[in-house]
């Protein structure tokens, strides 16, 4: 029985990344399933009453505006400029664009095939286009997850790496929570860009350690 047990623990520590992406993309697929049916989720209705009753505020609506500005395009795009000029390995820098680049058309397909309106309950910004999955959390997950594997894999300092891995982690979170409190999209919308860019990034980084870096992990 115990060698069983370890056996198993074996399978599942080799295969963790796999594991991870096939239950992303059921996810993914289950809530993809029902924004086909037209269905408006227990979970989104739960978020919007959660953030109209709670969190909305004078306060915190100027916060949620910056943080969601953070995964937009202008900014990204800039972040990606700035690491493509300062870092010296360039085929690293190229594939911080190429992924960003990868993400942002992957997500436009993605959008382009589900066709979801946006929410209409409250919008405290104006936003056009459609609504599933959410381009800021899918794109915000897919650049700063790189982001935080690149730290993870290169920086040696391991104060630094892990108080720079838990600020992106943080932020990522945050993109997506601002999206449901700005009202421009569900809590379904934001769950299935994150778990798309998961199952992505652990794509993308095994193709770029393989082809394009150069080493195995």
């Amino acid at each position: 029985m115990e060698l069983n047990n370890a056996k198993i623990k074996e399978i599942i520590a080799k295969n963790f990344k796999w594991i991870v992406l096939f239950i992303c993309v059921i996810g993914f697929l289950s809530l993809a399933e029902d924004v086909f049916k037209k269905e408006i989720m227990r979970g989104d209705i739960i978020g919007y009453k959660f953030i109209s009753t709670y969190l909305i505020s004078d306060v915190a609506t100027p916060i949620a505006k910056v943080i969601t500005s953070l995964g937009g395009a202008t900014c990204l795009i800039i972040i990606s400029t700035i690491l493509l000029i300062c870092i010296k390995n360039k085929k690293i820098g190229i594939s911080i664009c190429a992924n960003l680049l990868i993400i942002t058309i992957l997500n436009l397909l993605l959008k382009n095939i589900v066709q979801r309106p946006r929410p209409t309950e409250y919008r405290l910004i104006n936003e056009s286009g459609y609504s599933f999955p959410s381009g800021h959390s899918m794109i915000s997950m897919a650049f700063y997850g790189y982001i935080i594997y690149l730290i993870y894999k290169y920086v040696k300092n391991k104060y630094l790496k892990y108080i720079t891995i838990t600020i992106f982690s943080i932020l990522i979170i945050s993109i997506g929570i601002s999206r449901i409190y700005l009202g421009v999209h569900y809590t379904s919308d934001v769950l299935a860009g994150f778990f798309i860019s998961i199952s992505y990034l652990i794509l993308y980084t095994s193709m770029i350690n393989k082809f394009v870096i150069g080493r195995e992990e």
